[in-house]
């Protein structure tokens, strides 16, 4: 499978570069700065320059069967990457895996009472963002990946993705690995299992 990861050289794009190399896909890495990309086979990793900002210069991706994004906001960045980024991968009308946040939009009490006051606190402004940039790849048929708070940590061997719907709404703030969000948009890009809407990642 050819599989384009949007976001490529942040720490989340970078793991899924990574995974999808050592599951045999060949990948096209997607990043504003393509030299920052962490290319661990290069015969399997072409890198293509992706500023979202400037929709004149996004690449063409009709070479590939699914994108997968792990965009972020990063220093510096103004609002609207995230708004650009959805409505990018919705006009190349490729299937598209969309990761966000649980806590934003219509999961904003999902995680439960503590976590949506952290997340009030620390990502604040942005929530308003993450929701529209989700509902833009909703339109577009996406599988919109509501992921707990992301943390370092090994690949969990009981991961596992259920519905919104089906969430039952925890006591403490949820935690996740890295490796294993990674993991779980993979299996969405391989089989497309849950198909569009929304969907909670869990260790």
């Amino acid at each position: 499978m050819r599989i384009a990861i949007l976001g490529a050289s942040g720490r989340t794009g970078s793991t899924l570069v990574e995974q999808a190399v050592e599951r045999g896909h060949e990948v096209v890495a997607l990043a504003r700065t393509p030299g920052k990309v962490t290319v661990p086979a290069p015969r399997k990793v072409e890198t293509r320059r992706a500023d979202v900002s400037s929709p004149e210069t996004f690449p063409d991706l009709s070479d590939v069967d699914v994108t997968v994004s792990a965009i972020g906001i990063g220093k510096g960045d103004g609002p609207g990457a995230l708004v650009a980024g959805a409505r990018l991968l919705a006009e190349s009308k490729i299937r598209m895996v969309w990761l966000s946040a649980l806590g934003s939009g219509v999961s904003s009490r999902s995680g439960g009472l503590i976590y949506s006051l952290v997340m009030r606190v620390f990502v604040g402004s942005e929530l308003a963002e993450k929701a529209e940039a989700d509902q833009i790849a909703l339109n577009a048929g996406a599988t919109v990946f509501h992921a707990p708070d992301v943390t370092d940590g090994p690949l969990s061997p009981t991961r596992h993705v259920v519905p919104l719907a089906e969430l039952r709404r925890p006591l403490l703030p949820p935690r996740i690995s890295r490796a294993t969000v990674a993991a779980l948009l993979l299996d969405e890009a391989e089989t497309g299992g849950h198909g569009p809407g929304i969907a909670v990642p869990l260790s």
